[in-house]
């Protein structure tokens, strides 16, 4: 098994607005997909959905301000079954996000898309956090057509 790991920093005197994106509708919809529908409470699934297609994600953990942790329930099949989580911490004037997708069976070359989309979807939860604006699906940074 083989995971995709990325760190960033927010400017954020604390981890609740970081929080608060990773953990209600509209902060979704605002840095990862406009079209994001679903349950966020624990137990739940949420739906992301982009042009190509969409992810479902059964909402397994939120303990606040220190950690999100999602399960891929339906979507392409090299995501199904793996864990995605955002660990938070603060670390003087920034919220530090360590994300991880665990549990990918081989790093196909999808995987390889994927961790430069999960980069700069994580940048677009810094601005939204920092300017109050996000790029999130479909105005996000086009790396590629993937089919």
């Amino acid at each position: 098994m083989v995971d995709i790991l990325h760190r960033i920093g927010v400017v954020s005197p604390s981890p609740d607005a970081v929080y608060a994106a990773l953990t209600t509708i509209d902060g979704l919809a605002a840095w990862w997909t406009e079209d994001t529908t679903g349950d966020p409470a624990v137990g739940g699934v949420v739906k992301f959905r982009f042009p190509p297609g969409g992810f479902d994600m059964k909402v397994l953990e939120t303990t606040p301000n220190e950690r999100v942790l999602w399960e891929v329930v339906d979507g392409p099949e090299e995501w199904i079954g793996t864990h995605i989580s955002f660990d938070l911490k603060q670390a003087g004037d920034y919220t530090v996000v360590l994300f991880k997708q665990a549990g990918w069976k081989e790093p196909v070359e999808f995987m390889y898309h994927c961790s430069t989309k999960w980069a700069t979807f994580l940048l677009s939860i810094k601005q939204l956090v920092e300017t109050g604006k996000g790029e999130p699906s479909p105005n996000d940074v086009r790396i590629s057509d993937w089919h």
